[in-house]
């Protein structure tokens, strides 16, 4: 399906998400249908996934499938933390590896490379290929599809309505400088009672930076992972404001203690009881605080504040893949049976309208109700949100961006020497991606972050 078309469907459809290792110890499937007891055991598979928001839904609809399907099948569902890729590192590297995986927009590409996929193509209908849009470097690879759209989403900065009345502040930062302003505010109106400005869950650095960091600077205009697209190379000079913006609120006490050692679900768990002024994050957040963290402080959803206040680029859209078949595993065919009944219709229409996304699948967008969940209207499409060109991912020697810069907040030091070896190191990642692994990285000079915006806006 055609870029264009994809873009047309889901300017109609999307107003975006409320957004240790275990095997299966699987048994084949001798034929057909299985009776129970000792002459017929159930095939067993195993479903790992890293969201949590969803959890309760998928695991009463894993349960329905074990408690229905007539092929003698059984669904084990893993629900794993920020430790999920890693995780999956380890268990492909051992027989615990799962029958099918949650893939993302920033983790499908790695693990096809990684070749943890198997495409799916053998198991598709021409009826469900036309029924979900195919995305490029996002659900399809090499002319083969690896997964199927489900929910999109769009990222935005959270508030706590009530520590912003108590300090006197009247609406949500859109410059940096105010959001550094402005979590001091909240921490002066708020630290009495345990409650502190901002936060970030920086157990994990690439989840912390890739929820924060990354949609300020495509707000700004600069690739959210640090590769520009005009000269298709490697250049985080864009982030310098962002991390020092980021390194002066921890400086200077607003940023909740120990966030070094914080997931996202206990800082999810803080702010629904008030103890966080802002942070940001996925359109996911509505439903957390609506079925895991019910919120017990009044709250909303603003766009992401821009380097200087002006958007210069798009918060990007996220989304077009959720259930991927594992090239390790010995069921396919039982796995694609898990796998299309959760792509179904019936559970699709129920995931949005129980809150947990909005769809991207036209059929399904056309007649699922829009979710009423507490603080979705922050979250719907606006003039800012747009689809980024999907960046090259590589593996560069030593420490990663978000693990350099995180160190930096930590310890300071020279962030201009920082920047300039994260250039140098993910350019030579690069170039030797392009020489010896075919990667196609072409400069395009007339690429125009701020023409990617507005494309999602009701």
């Amino acid at each position: 399906m055609k870029k264009q078309l994809l873009l047309a469907s889901l300017s109609t459809v999307l107003a975006l998400g409320l957004a240790g290792c275990g095997g299966s110890d699987n048994t084949e499937n001798a034929g057909g249908d299985q009776k129970p007891g000792a002459a017929g055991e159930k095939t067993k598979i195993s479903y790992w996934t890293g969201d949590r928001h969803d959890a309760d839904f998928v695991k009463e609809k894993v349960a329905e499938f074990n408690a229905t399907n007539t092929d003698g099948i059984e669904v084990e569902l893993v629900v794993k933390g920020d430790d999920f890729d890693t995780a999956l590192d380890l268990s492909f590297q051992t027989a615990d590896s799962p029958d099918v995986i949650r893939v993302k927009e920033n983790t499908i590409g790695t693990f096809y490379k990684k070749e943890y996929l198997a495409p799916i193509d053998e198991f598709l209908s021409e009826e469900l290929k036309t029924k979900f849009p195919e995305m490029k470097d996002l659900n399809t690879f090499d002319g083969k599809r690896y997964s199927l759209p489900n929910y999109g989403t769009t990222m935005r900065l959270v508030y706590n309505k009530d520590l912003f009345a108590k300090a006197g502040v009247t609406s949500p930062p859109t410059t940096l400088q105010e959001l550094v302003d402005t979590a001091k505010k909240l921490t002066e109106a708020g630290k009495a009672d345990g409650a502190y400005g901002f936060a970030q869950n920086f157990k994990s650095p690439p989840s912390a930076l890739g929820r924060s960091a990354r949609v300020i600077a495509e707000m700004s205009g600069f690739g959210g992972f640090g590769y520009d697209f005009r000269t298709a190379r490697f250049d985080f000079s864009g982030f310098k404001p962002i991390i020092e913006a980021f390194k002066q609120i921890k400086d200077d006490g607003s940023m909740l203690p120990g966030v070094e050692s914080l997931d996202i679900d206990p800082l999810r768990a803080q702010f629904a009881e008030g103890k966080i002024g802002m942070y940001l994050s996925f359109s996911s957040e509505p439903g957390v605080y609506s079925n895991q963290f019910p919120a017990k402080i009044d709250w909303a959803a603003a766009p992401a504040p821009t380097i200087d206040g002006n958007a210069k680029g798009a918060s990007g859209f996220l989304g077009g893949q959720w259930l991927a078949l594992s090239s390790k595993s010995e069921h396919k065919e039982a796995a694609w049976k898990f796998m299309e009944y959760m792509y179904s219709d019936q559970i699709l229409t129920a995931y949005q309208e129980n809150g947990y996304g909005i769809s991207m699948v036209p059929s399904v967008s056309a007649v699922a109700k829009t979710p009423e969940v507490n603080g979705i209207e922050g979250f719907l499409p606006n003039q800012y949100d747009g689809v980024w060109p999907v960046y090259p991912t590589v593996a560069p020697e030593g420490m990663k961006s978000d693990d350099a810069f995180f160190k930096y907040m930590l310890n300071g030091g020279d962030l201009d020497a920082v920047i300039a070896d994260l250039n140098k190191r993910y350019n030579a990642a690069l170039d030797d991606a392009i020489k010896n692994d075919g990667l196609k990285a072409e400069p395009d000079a007339g690429f125009d972050p701020a023409s990617l915006a507005g494309k999602f806006a009701k």
